[in-house]
């Protein structure tokens, strides 16, 4: 190696060259870049979402996954990892190794109030791993959900500082919220809106394009920098809804599932125990209240219950396949053995779909669900770019065999979740299980550990908060170490728990299944409510002896009890978990901070990004007008002036054959259609679309407000149509475009982008009246998209 003819010094040091008169009589050095340590390896997060821990193959789940059974082979299983039991939260705890309600993330940034555990805001002193590798000379990247910064902040006016790139990620491709089609998604490119490179129809599928920039951002930097090395956070939109894939994936599992969900437990179970995920006297939790026994269906509710099954196993094994093309290409650029990876999920599987499962999210969110009938007609279409499907929770609760319940709840169905290591240049073990207890906070810590870093004391002049998790990276070659992780709180949307030294104690709210509950989820808690609570509803489980909490122990232990629940408190006032807040539709409803005064007029331009559904102006059951300035040149124009949603649900202002159209897709079980009855001359011109609600929306029963849309020429009435029924709630995806549709056409009458070819000069909508909305379904909605 050539001697550098210079010196180096630290930045802040005395400089320790030579400034004389002229540079005959100098000596020159240099700040010294920033270089990580030889030899450090790389790191690979990867984030699955709403998997549970009876899903991968290799936690003796029936569903394909070669490419991650590999990894647990050829590296570590832990069968005692847990989350917070919802995707922001627990992602934030992934990314500081701080506690969810520290980070400001209680529960979604869609349900924040304004307390410190509780407000959406990662605070700064609570750094990324990210921004700690940097420091270190890693190029950072981050690929798939962010979901990490309050959805009002998800537009082009920023501000940008919690997007990833103000996060310490160099590069980012993926998507802002919390879930996203697979065959249309919402794509951002560092720090703006892309469109993806193609569509389904040429192939496209979001977890592939996810997986091959991933491989490019690592190529880029690698052709001129081989030693540096890299730090990748892939989070792909798999496993949660929409369940998206190719037919062919979902065929390969066509009648696997035919026998239903509880006998994919058994099976699941005896394979686990087979495996040693779970011990060999393990007991399975019982049958859950809110599951319907699977021979209680009709023959043809059960056989569409098997098919969302098989789409949602082809999804995964899928995802799995891509993975599989990440691996091959660490292995052919030899950054496989020396890349530590970490593949977790952020929460139990997902019941959001209900009991009976649905082709389009949109029904569920709007109180509109389809019929039997009206799913069984569209079967072979589920899980393509027509639907916005999601499994009945029936599957949830098989999918986290062997626990009970599933996500947003602190049993260990919602907590507890597979998670995988494997680096073969710095783990001595192969193939083997590790149950030492863990909690996704220690996985920030354990990279610090290996990589031989302390925890910053600063980030960008920032005072560093200390870390909450701690290292495992001692049980890598140790099956026998004791865990350093003994006690750890729970909390989400007032369902409480706690782990301590091989107890679990439990605090259900509002009752331990919705069968059970006296009143709804997401009631509110009063203090009535918590002393009732406290004294009489916690339960208790040795989890050391009864994995799956079974054997409920609080009155034969009461004293142990008591220390857990004091436990808590303990943890919960440390932590920021005060107030205890159980509510949903009243975190939905909070007014926060905005950016912007409200206004009720809005004003787009075609070319600029789609405006995300939190910030943009919200029409329905409410009088509103959308007035477009157009020139026309000769031989007309035709596209679309102003759009929201997609071909799940939404509505769209366009020109077509010459004419004026407005389209309201009603959440793809009615097209409401009118058109002018004169076309549009050339020139320059004053299109408009108006609603007149001329009812009130019965928004319990899935109906928005019945109304008159006309549309005007230069002023005239040109068109017009009594639209019985409109969207109650909301599109989701919701974005709304100018000068073109972009992902799926929300009117079949179009093709999309259908971008307008004469000169939009800009689109004016003005609201008037009380807005009208429905929280509940609201809260359903957010919750659905965690």
């Amino acid at each position: 190696m050539t001697q550098a003819p210079w010196s180096e010094y630290r930045p802040g040091q005395q400089f320790p060259g030579v400034v004389g008169r002229t540079t005959e009589e100098s000596s020159p050095a240099w700040p010294r870049p920033v270089r990580a340590a030889a030899g450090a390896p790389n790191v690979l997060f990867i984030v699955f979402d709403d998997t549970g821990f009876g899903q991968f193959g290799c936690y003796g789940s029936p569903i394909e996954t070669p490419n991650l059974d590999a990894l647990a082979a050829g590296g570590l299983l832990y069968s005692n990892m847990h989350t917070t039991a919802l995707c922001s939260p627990s992602r934030s705890c992934i990314m500081t190794g701080r506690n969810h309600h520290a980070n400001g993330m209680a529960a979604i940034t869609e349900l924040a109030t304004g307390y410190p555990g509780y407000n959406g805001q990662i605070p700064f002193e609570n750094g990324f791993l990210s921004e700690m590798l940097l420091q270190h000379g890693y190029n950072t990247y981050m690929v798939g959900k962010w979901h990490l910064m309050p959805s009002e902040q998800e537009s082009a006016a920023g501000p940008y500082d919690r997007w990833p790139l103000g996060r310490g990620f160099e590069r980012f491709y993926g998507f802002l919220g919390g879930d996203s089609s697979q065959w249309y998604p919402d794509l951002v490119y560092d720090n703006h809106q892309v469109e993806p490179p193609a569509t389904p129809e040429e192939g496209y599928h979001l977890t592939e394009d996810l997986v091959g920039r991933a491989m490019s951002f690592i190529a880029d930097a690698k052709q001129v920098a081989p030693d540096k090395p890299f730090f990748l956070n892939l989070c792909p939109g798999a496993t949660h809804a929409p369940h998206h894939v190719p037919k062919e994936w979902a065929d390969r599992y066509r009648g696997r599932f035919d026998d239903g969900w509880e006998a994919y437990r058994e099976r699941t179970f005896a394979r686990q125990k087979e495996l040693g995920v779970v011990p060999a006297d393990a007991q399975l939790s019982p049958h859950d209240p809110d599951v319907p026994a699977w021979e209680s269906l009709t023959p043809e509710a059960r056989r569409l219950a098997a098919r969302m099954m098989e789409v949602y196993a082809g999804f995964l094994s899928h995802t799995d396949h891509h993975i599989g093309r990440l691996v091959e290409f660490l292995k052919e650029t030899g950054e496989f053995d020396n890349t530590l990876i970490m593949v977790v999920s952020d929460n139990g599987a997902s019941a959001e779909g209900g009991v009976t499962g649905t082709t389009n999210e949109l029904q569920f969110f709007n109180n509109a669900p389809e019929t039997l009938e009206e799913s069984l007609a569209r079967i072979e279409e589920i899980g393509g770019p027509e639907t916005f499907n999601h499994y009945p929770w029936g599957w949830t609760w098989a999918g986290n065999t062997p626990f009970r319940r599933w996500k947003r709840e602190t049993y260990r169905g919602g907590v507890s979740d597979p998670f995988l290591v494997h680096w073969p240049a710095g783990i001595r073990a192969r193939g083997e299980v590790r149950d030492q207890f863990a909690h996704i906070i220690d996985m920030l810590p354990t990279v610090l550990d290996v990589l031989g870093i302390e925890p910053p004391a600063t980030i960008r002049g920032v005072t560093q908060s200390p870390l909450h998790g701690v290292s495992f990276a001692h049980t890598f070659d140790d099956a026998g170490a004791a865990t350093r992780h003994r006690t750890q709180y729970y909390e989400m949307l007032g369902h409480r728990a706690i782990d301590h030294d091989g107890w679990r104690a439990v605090c259900p709210w509002p009752g331990p299944s919705f069968e059970e509950a006296e009143r709804p989820f997401g009631t509110p808690i009063t203090m009535a409510d918590l002393d009732d609570l406290d004294a009489h509803h916690w339960e208790l489980y040795h989890v050391d002896e009864d994995i799956a909490e079974t054997r409920n122990l609080a009155q034969e232990q009461r004293s142990k009890l008591i220390e857990m629940i004091a436990l808590w408190y303990v943890e919960a006032g440390r932590y920021n978990v005060m107030p205890i807040d159980g509510s949903v539709l009243q975190r939905i409803m909070t007014e926060r901070p905005q950016i912007t005064e409200a206004r009720t007029s809005y004003t787009f331009r075609p070319g600029t990004q789609t405006l995300p559904a939190a910030v943009a102006p919200r029409l329905l059951n409410r009088p509103h007008s959308v007035t477009a300035d157009v020139e026309i040149p000769p031989g007309g124009a035709e596209g679309v002036l102003l759009c929201q949603g997609t071909n799940a649900g939404g509505w769209s202002l366009y020109l077509k054959n010459g004419h004026l159209h407005y389209a309201h897709n009603y959440v793809q079980r009615t097209l409401h259609h009118v058109a002018s009855s004169e076309g549009v001359p050339d020139g320059r011109h004053t299109l408009r679309f108006e609603f007149e609600p001329t009812g009130a929306p019965d928004i319990a029963h899935g109906k928005g407000a019945p109304g008159r849309a006309q549309l005007y020429i230069d002023g005239r009435l040109v068109g017009e149509t009594d639209m019985p029924v409109t969207t109650p709630i909301a599109f989701n995806p919701g974005g709304m475009a100018c000068g073109a549709n972009p992902g799926s056409a929300v009117s079949p009458d179009y093709q999309a982008p259908f971008r307008f070819t004469g000169t939009l000069h800009s689109v004016t909508v003005d609201l008037s009246g009380d807005l009208i909305v429905d929280a509940g379904s609201e809260m359903r909605m957010h919750m659905a998209r965690q």
